[in-house]
């Protein structure tokens, strides 16, 4: 089973307004080849899932922007601890396309004040450290909502403690559409509005910031209390800010 959605309609943009689009917003901050790999989740299995719409929304910008994404369908997501040794073919998958991933779009619904079960999981099923390897550490992440009523911000703000949680570069622009049922047509496209207008802003960022930190992820969190504890020592002939101090 193939749990990255395709994406209806890819290259058709109704909301768009292209006489004010920037086709490659990253250009002049960094090399944007290969193209930026950005993970997507979203948070609800409904039929008519705002929040993947939403997504949905986020990809195709993101491709018009030159990246390339994938978006991972947790229908058949078990819970955290529900299968010994996390030892199922979704847990893998969803943990090989972080790995692949540069950059991740977090979209959850809000209920009761909150994200969903099926949003927290997805995030709880991603290690910190997993065989030497860290799925989200370094990564950037966008964060976005969607909400039944009034304009919230719930959701964003907890998704925003998960990524710091996570080691993640979380960019200070985020997306809130209120009355969700009302921004979205029946093919489930988002209708031109400010709403939309937002998502263009906050996917245009975030193609910023992958490419932007892509050549420095590593260095960012390079860690003293990782090295001490994997006992490998500094070498001072590679150590820049040593080589610095020295020459000055």
């Amino acid at each position: 089973m193939n749990r990255v959605r395709q994406l209806p309609d890819p290259d058709h943009l109704p909301a768009l307004d292209r006489r004010f689009l920037i086709d490659r917003p990253a250009m002049g901050l960094g090399a944007d080849q290969p193209p930026p790999r950005i993970l997507l989740l979203y948070g609800s299995l409904r039929d008519r899932s705002f929040s993947r719409f939403a997504v949905e929304e986020a990809a195709r910008l993101l491709a018009l922007f030159g990246a390339e994404t994938r978006i991972f369908d947790p229908s058949d997501l078990p819970l955290p601890d529900q299968v010994s040794g996390d030892d199922h073919p979704a847990v893998r998958e969803l943990r090989e396309l972080s790995m692949w991933s540069e950059g991740h779009v977090w979209c959850s619904p809000e209920r009761h004040g909150a994200i969903t079960g099926i949003m927290k999981t997805q995030i709880d099923h991603l290690p910190l450290e997993m065989r030497g390897m860290r799925p989200t550490q370094g990564r950037t992440l966008a964060v976005m909502q969607v909400s039944g009523g009034s304009q919230s911000f719930n959701a964003v703000n907890t998704l925003r403690l998960l990524g710091r949680w996570m080691r993640m570069f979380t960019i200070p622009n985020q997306s809130s559409v209120a009355m969700a049922y009302k921004e979205f047509d029946e093919a489930g496209r988002m209708k031109p509005s400010s709403y939309y207008d937002r998502i263009v802003d906050v996917m245009e960022e975030l193609v910023r910031f992958t490419v932007l930190l892509r050549p420095h992820a590593a260095q960012l969190v390079h860690r003293y209390s990782e090295r001490k504890q994997a006992g490998v020592p500094v070498d001072p002939a590679s150590d820049l800010s040593a080589i610095a101090t020295a020459r000055a």
